[in-house]
């Protein structure tokens, strides 16, 4: 078969994708929800995020609105309809997974009460692999659906390939822009929830975690959803879609029709290779769970690097684009140094967030909070240096091996599974959930057991999630990079980045400087809604007779519309920032500062993600090892030392550090669209 004729597969396997989500939701659907009470917890939860999520995307759309026509203006109505699709596809991924991860909760919950721990893994495993089958598969539809109706499968006319590529860069600028705002929104949300229920909750009234009286406790519960299932769906989005941007950006100025086609076909065959592996950790799920998911997580990229070889050898690849027989060879090798990075990023993320530097931590409980914080941040900072190395190896082999076009390969085939990574990611949240609400609920210590051994895998599911996010968005992003060089030398012979250039240095120090930025006005975020929440939940207690005891309910609605507000009044400035710093780099110090612009950008976005991820997660860890008895256990001074370190933590591991991915991949991708209208020196020209 010809590409012409292969260019329709994408959008018609993600449609297959998307048919087996449904499939998934209403085996989830066919458990029961349980008795009243846990059936009115699970609806408080359900109705918390669906109002966040509806009041996120008005807001959403009207900055959407503004950026369309902007672009539609500037660039042409096909790169204005990929913004509105790239918007589309990947706030409806979100809003699925969302859903159904509430839906998932209670029943897992109810299984766990049932049926044991098997049947409740099953519950919340599928739960979350809608999630991570609604993100691949709406990246082939939206993005696989662009490119056969833009023609780039049949037409290489340089008329064609420079104004249709170029549109296909629209649909990374309108992901990336809802990843933004669901990430951190949903993570200024979901943790000043968290902390104001934990400070309140376990270290003043002294009530154990997720507990009823709390009123702080459905609105934590809510931002486990809106935050690590929506947001973290919508970062994994955004970077999915722009590693295949970028590479058939890249591909389109070789003049390559195959390598243009090859990200999307290789995305194709990772769905499938997903929606298997789905299939077989099922089927080991009951024997033993943690090593059914290790299936999963690491037997899903053999499968994809198995196909993609044969792919790759049959696609076609001109040889004469690399001048080199060997040309697919050397493709499939850029192919698996990606897939092989991303699992390797992800189990240094294990260790470092559940091997013995969490116990070291817990140790450093015994002398109070400020050992604790010295020896997290150390973990943290010493956490970066291995995957950064494993980075740094990617790009020196991919590169080596097929020149710039192998970074953008390298990003897609680490991220070509993420229907499987996603499924064991929000799995997590699910998890965690439905121990809440069994503790909500009463269920029993038998239960609450069994929902903790769910949720402490969950922990090491979401770490070794995280630490994939992180590596996946540093590739995509430098992918996308490298495509803003190529298209702006194309336009531009005289264009460079080197570093004996003085623009380039502004523009890298400039770039250095905004993640600090975006992450200290992040952490400010947090720490006001904390603040409102810690005294709402004060007031609740001082002002509403028996709430302490027993005998009277609090009123967690105010504490979700405390949580609600302070996140979308919040997440407007970094969103403005993301979108507005590189055009004004750009236009007005020009293109080379730009470059040196995303490159310290990059690197300080990596670095900060990996530190505030792994450093929170440690904490976190932490905490729950001092509470399974160790050193003391519950009550004790230690106690109360690792759970400071997990409350300073939460904003680390999933607001500020989650956000570090996405502000490098708007920049990136924003800087990309904008590059054909650059002038080398800007206004200074």
């Amino acid at each position: 078969m010809s590409i012409s004729e292969l260019v329709k597969l994408p959008p018609i396997v993600g449609i297959f994708g998307l048919l087996i989500a449904l499939a998934l939701y209403f085996i989830v659907k066919r458990y029961p929800e349980g008795d009243d009470k846990v059936k009115k917890i699970g609806d408080q939860i359900h109705l918390g995020a669906m109002v966040f999520m509806k009041r996120e995307y008005k807001m959403l759309t009207m900055f959407l609105v503004v950026l369309t026509i902007i672009v539609w203006l500037a660039l042409g109505k096909e790169t204005g309809i990929a913004v509105i699709v790239g918007a589309v596809s990947s706030s409806i991924a979100g809003w699925l997974g969302m859903y159904a991860a509430t839906k998932a909760n209670v029943r897992t919950a109810t299984a766990a009460k049932d049926h044991g721990s098997a049947k409740a893994l099953t519950v919340a495993f599928f739960g979350g692999s809608i999630m991570g089958l609604c993100v691949a598969a709406l990246g082939l539809i939206g993005l696989g659906g662009l490119f056969m109706v833009y023609g780039l499968g049949g037409d290489l006319s340089p008329e064609n390939l420079k104004r249709n590529v170029h549109a296909l860069e629209g649909f990374g600028i309108g992901a990336s822009c809802v990843a933004l705002f669901s990430r951190i929104g949903g993570g200024i949300f979901t943790k000043s929830a968290d902390v104001g229920a934990d400070l309140v909750g376990k270290l003043e009234a002294g009530i154990p975690e997720d507990d009823p009286r709390n009123p702080g406790v459905i609105a934590d519960n809510v931002g486990d959803n809106v935050g690590d299932v929506a947001g973290m769906g919508s970062d994994i989005f955004e970077s999915y879609c722009g590693a295949m941007i970028a590479s058939i950006a890249i591909a389109a100025i070789m003049g390559s029709t195959a390598l243009m086609f090859l990200p999307l076909a290789l995305a194709t065959i990772g769905l499938v290779a997903s929606i298997l592996m789905i299939g077989v950790v099922k089927i080991f799920s009951g024997a033993a769970p943690a090593t059914a998911l290790r299936i999963g997580t690491l037997g899903a990229p053999v499968l994809f690097l198995a196909a993609a070889y044969v792919l790759i050898q049959k696609i076609g690849i001109e040889t004469s684009v690399l001048d080199d027989i060997d040309t697919p060879l050397k493709v499939w090798l850029a192919v698996a140094s990606g897939a092989a990075g991303g699992v390797a990023i992800g189990l240094i993320t294990e260790y470092y967030t559940g091997g013995s530097p969490v116990r070291k931590i817990a140790k450093s409980g015994k002398t109070g909070p400020a050992t604790v914080m010295i020896t997290g941040l150390s973990v943290g900072m010493q956490s970066v240096v291995i995957p950064l190395l494993v980075l740094a190896t990617i790009v020196f082999v991919s590169t080596s091996l097929v020149g710039i076009y192998g970074v953008g390969i390298a990003a897609v085939g680490m991220l070509a599974t993420v229907g499987i990574t996603m499924a064991i990611d929000a799995y997590g949240p699910v998890a965690d959930n439905a121990g809440g609400i069994a503790e909500m609920a009463g269920m029993g210590k038998e239960v609450r057991e069994i929902t903790d051994g769910l949720d402490e895998l969950g922990n090491t599911t979401a770490a070794i999630g995280k630490g994939f996010a992180i590596g996946a968005a540093a590739l995509a992003a430098l992918a996308i990079i490298v495509a803003f060089g190529a298209v702006v030398q194309s336009h531009h012979a005289a264009f460079s980045m080197e570093l004996s250039n003085p623009k380039v240095l502004v523009g890298l120090f400039i770039g250095g400087t905004v993640p600090f930025l975006v992450a200290a006005i992040t952490m400010t975020a947090v720490g006001d809604a904390a603040f409102e929440m810690i005294n709402e939940i004060r007031r609740q207690f001082k002002e509403i007779p028996g709430l302490l005891e027993g005998k009277a309910e609090p009123d967690t609605a105010k504490c979700v519309d405390i949580a609600t507000t302070a996140a979308l009044k919040k997440m407007l400035l970094p969103g403005a920032i993301a979108v507005g710093v590189p055009p004004l780099v750009g236009f007005v110090l020009g293109a080379e500062a730009l470059g040196g612009f995303l490159a310290g950008a990059l690197l300080t976005c990596v670095l900060m993600a990996l530190f505030m991820a792994n450093a929170g997660g440690a904490w976190d860890n932490a905490k729950k090892y001092v509470e399974k008895g160790n050193y003391g256990g519950k009550g004790t001074d230690t106690h109360m030392a690792v759970v400071v370190g997990d409350t300073v933590g939460d904003p680390f591991k999933d607001t500020s550090g989650p956000a570090m991915n996405i502000l490098i991949n708007v920049m990136a991708i924003v800087s990309l669209v904008i590059a054909p209208l650059l002038t080398v020196n800007g206004i200074f020209s």
